[in-house]
């Protein structure tokens, strides 16, 4: 008996628990049969907006208005869908209870408050469409699907992931699905974690890479969610390069940061930071702050 399956359900075991127990994502389920999978999620979103103290019509207006920025068709692209989903994400659904009636601002995350949203994570999520997927791991913040993971065994590579991805994003899989996505990933334990945008070539999938094995989030804000240092397991063993490229990425708030602040729509290409991009922007704000010069020093085409 083959035990390639196994070895690979042993890798997505352990992440989907990383994510749980470490960072505390909810645990939605295993969604390979569960019917009707989407990337907005509207009984979980509209649970949210509901706790936030929308009224029924607000939350009906955002909704319908974040459906159609989402809308993926023969005459609007996914990156059009992305970046319209990615304004509503920012700067929140513009909306009015009623004709006449003044125009509101119905938010989709709580950008100041991380602790505020609702982490998820679901695993095996059965999308239809003209030929169905089945992304192995899907982020959800108040239902709505903003990271897919595609995980392998550590004798395929992680090429192979990054193809299943963009194979997923095509017209004849389930493009759609990816509207609302703002990281794309892949990963195995022998070469770790690669990440992307929509539609990013295999050639410009990214490596997060932090010499600090003691990262801890800077400081944060009272009520605000620190984690352990997530390089180092409960038992004080180095854990896998996957497991801490994760932690790092999905911090709360460390990955609404990321999404908020760094995602960048350029002449129909989405563009991600490196890893030396976002710290050098972090150094560059301590230093502004302090009212300090310096120099960001990059090589030619970063």
């Amino acid at each position: 008996m083959s035990t390639v399956g196994q070895r690979e359900r042993a890798t997505q075991d352990r992440v989907v628990a990383l994510l749980r127990d470490t960072l505390h994502y909810e645990y939605l389920g295993d969604w390979q049969y569960r019917e009707g999978n989407t990337n907005i999620e509207a009984d979980l979103l509209t649970g949210w907006l509901r706790r936030q103290g929308y009224s029924e019509r607000l939350i009906t207006a955002a909704l319908r208005e974040l459906g159609r920025a989402a809308a993926v068709g023969a005459s609007r692209s996914l990156y059009e869908a992305n970046r319209a989903v990615h304004s509503l994400l920012r700067y929140g659904v513009k909306v009015k209870e009623g004709a006449g009636q003044k125009t509101e601002t119905v938010w989709l995350v709580d950008w100041g408050t991380p602790t505020n949203n609702d982490f998820a994570v679901a695993e095996e999520v059965a999308v239809a469409g003209v030929h169905g997927k089945r992304p192995d791991v899907v982020v959800y913040v108040n239902g709505l699907a903003l990271a897919v993971l595609e995980l392998k065994r550590s004798t395929v590579s992680v090429s192979e992931g990054i193809r299943q991805n963009l194979d997923n994003q095509k017209p004849e899989f389930i493009q759609p699905f990816f509207s609302t996505v703002q990281y794309v990933l892949a990963g195995n334990d022998a070469e770790g974690l690669r990440y992307g945008a929509i539609e990013t070539p295999e050639r410009y999938y990214l490596e997060w890479r932090e010499e600090n094995p003691e990262y801890r989030p800077g400081n944060p804000p009272e009520g605000r969610y620190l984690p352990p240092a997530p390089c180092n397991g409960p038992n004080g063993n180095v854990r896998h390069a996957l497991d801490c490229a994760l932690l790092r990425l999905f911090d709360r708030d460390r990955f609404l940061e990321l999404v908020h602040d760094f995602v960048v729509f350029d002449a129909g290409t989405k563009k991600l930071p490196r890893h030396n991009q976002y710290f050098g922007v972090r150094a560059a704000q301590r230093n502004v702050s302090e009212r300090e010069g310096g120099i960001v020093w990059h090589t030619q085409g970063s």
